[in-house]
Parts: C-alpha cells; sequence; structure tokens
C-alpha cells in the first residue's frame, strides 16, 4: 500500500479517517470542524500528514506528526499525534507502513526520536509500537491542563 505525503487534495479522505479516529477514541466531533481543522494543519504546514491508499485508491489510514523539541537532547523531535487505519484495513501492514513515513520523516530532519502517547486500552497499538522500536517511559508521567471552557 503506497504512503505518501499528504495534500489539500486528500482532505475530504483524511476528513473521513479523521472522523473514524476520533469516534476510536469517543470524541466526536461535527464533520466541518474535522475537516476546517485538518485543512488548516495543510495550509499552514505546522504538521506532517501522511495518508495510505490501496490500489484502488481507496484511503487506508493516516498518521499525522507534530514537531516539538527536546530539551533533554538539546534538538528537534516529533510528537506522532494521531494515527488511524480504517478497520477494513487493519492487520495488512498500514499502521506500520504509516508509521515508517512518520519515522523517515523525522529521520530525514535530523529529529532524535520520537514521542507518543496512546490509550491504556488500546493493546494493538501498544504491541505495534513496541514491535517498531518504541519503549514506553516509565520514569515521566504525563499530565495534562484542560483550558477549555466550561
Amino acid at each position: 500500500m503506497p504512503v505518501r505525503t499528504a495534500t489539500a487534495a486528500d482532505l475530504d479522505a483524511l476528513t473521513e479517517l479523521f472522523v473514524g479516529y476520533l469516534a476510536f477514541y469517543q470524541v466526536p466531533k461535527p464533520t466541518e470542524a474535522i475537516r476546517a481543522f485538518l485543512g488548516e494543519r495543510l495550509e499552514r504546514g505546522d504538521s506532517a500528514l501522511f495518508i495510505a491508499r490501496d490500489e484502488a485508491g481507496q484511503a487506508q489510514g493516516f498518521v499525522q506528526i507534530y514537531p516539538l523539541f527536546s530539551s533533554l537532547e538539546l534538538r528537534p523531535a516529533w510528537l506522532v499525534s494521531d494515527l488511524f487505519v480504517q478497520p477494513w484495513a487493519r492487520r495488512r501492514g498500514v499502521a506500520t507502513a504509516l508509521m515508517s513515513a512518520a519515522r523517515a520523516h523525522a529521520e530525514a530532519s535530523g529529529a532524535c526520536g520520537l514521542q507518543l502517547e496512546t490509550a491504556r486500552s488500546n493493546r494493538a497499538g501498544q504491541a505495534l509500537y513496541e514491535r517498531l522500536g518504541y519503549v514506553r517511559d516509565e520514569v515521566f508521567l504525563t499530565y495534562w491542563l484542560s483550558l477549555a471552557s466550561r
């Protein structure tokens, strides 16, 4: 399955994939808000988005990464923010191909590493990440401060 950098021409497919991604995490959002969010990422280029399509051109999955800096390494790094593969395309190497594209992009940019988070219940994702060489952090805890209006 070919994986390539997503462009504005992929916005419809990316929006559909992102709807599935948010449904997986049980955080539904309006489709137009998702489309606007992704369109802005593509327009601004403030993330790197990769899309996998099958031989017929049907979108199978995507990965989105954001640049950040590792203060401990004094170098740039990337955050794997979003990874999703359509249920019908799972167990076919799509997620591995997407993560490989993210890694290649990070390596080409001179990054010192990739960071990601996943739900504690996402055992399939954890197995994939560990198979790809990611190591679970046993030293640092992740915290979140919501700034959303209540």
